[in-house]
């Protein structure tokens, strides 16, 4: 990316994060039509992810699922503009957060803290917005191959207090590192990285490679996992985020196989509330027991 390449993108977003809303959404719903008819590729996938995982449901109503997600990831890329360039009171308004209650408690009580971020399409607004009230956090992200939008994004996610990126390259030992100096960890569970080190656990009924990482963290190291939500209105442009209480019991006495299946089954009743909010452009069942057909 030239020099004013990285210039024009940094502009862009600094527009989005000064615009009212009604320019933001308004750029949001054009972004969300275009985008599906653009990135046939990423269209694809999510078709063939929504038929995976909702068989029941008419191709009509997967099609209106899939215009509906489409709407929401862009906006959700237009408004990391306001989250990671806009003012504090514009984003604390704009991403409205609670349960914080929970968080804090496990803060006093000196428990180390596992936050459980499934891919919502408010993954990183939540983030963002958790890091304005923690003094200290920390997070795995995956880097850019391009420089400059790596830079943009670690600048944007780590705006607010101290916030550390360790990036998946890295493995994850800097994580735990972190998190045994009691600083609380944003962990994503829920993405494919390939068949090492991987369960096959059912999502949505359908085998998935999924990291057991949050079982073992919360054995290893007694970490509560405190799940965190998030939904975007696209009416109102405004993020509701939750924080639930930590889940019970985890991993008990479950192996580390029955932890994780315990941990899917949780997210897709959280998906089941508006299946839309989630980030189904991830190819999640790219990697196939015993290397068999693979559906994308």
């Amino acid at each position: 990316m030239t020099l004013n390449k990285s210039k024009l993108l940094r502009a862009v977003f600094q527009y989005f994060g000064r615009c009212p809303t009604h320019t933001r959404l308004r750029w949001g719903r054009l972004l969300g039509w275009l985008t599906p008819r653009l990135m046939r590729s990423r269209a694809h996938v999510v078709r063939t992810n929504l038929q995976l995982c909702f068989p029941k449901l008419s191709e009509k109503e997967r099609e209106a699922l899939l215009q509906r997600h489409f709407y929401l990831l862009a906006q959700s890329i237009i408004d990391r503009g306001l989250i990671w360039f806009g003012k504090p009171d514009r984003v604390a308004q704009t991403v409205k957060i609670n349960g914080l209650e929970h968080f804090d408690n496990l803060l006093a009580a000196n428990r180390k803290i596992l936050i459980l971020a499934p891919h919502f399409i408010g993954l990183d607004a939540a983030g963002s917005r958790l890091t304005m009230h923690s003094k200290r956090t920390a997070t795995f992200y995956t880097p850019s191959s391009d420089p400059d939008v790596d830079a943009l994004m670690r600048e944007g996610r780590s705006r607010f207090n101290e916030s550390f990126l360790i990036s998946r390259k890295d493995g994850i030992r800097g994580l735990i590192r972190l998190l045994r100096q009691g600083i609380p960890v944003y962990y994503l569970p829920d993405m494919d990285f390939g068949a090492k080190g991987a369960v096959f656990v059912p999502f949505f009924n359908v085998p998935a490679a999924t990291l057991p990482s949050t079982a073992q963290i919360a054995q290893a190291w007694d970490a509560a996992v405190l799940p965190i939500i998030s939904n975007l209105n696209l009416q109102t442009g405004v993020y509701n985020v939750r924080i639930l209480p930590p889940i019970p019991n985890f991993p008990g006495a479950d192996d580390l196989t029955a932890a994780t299946a315990r941990i899917n089954r949780l997210i897709e009743d959280w998906v089941k509330e508006d299946p839309a909010q989630y980030y189904w452009v991830h190819r999640r069942f790219k990697t196939r027991p015993d290397n068999g057909p693979k559906p994308y």
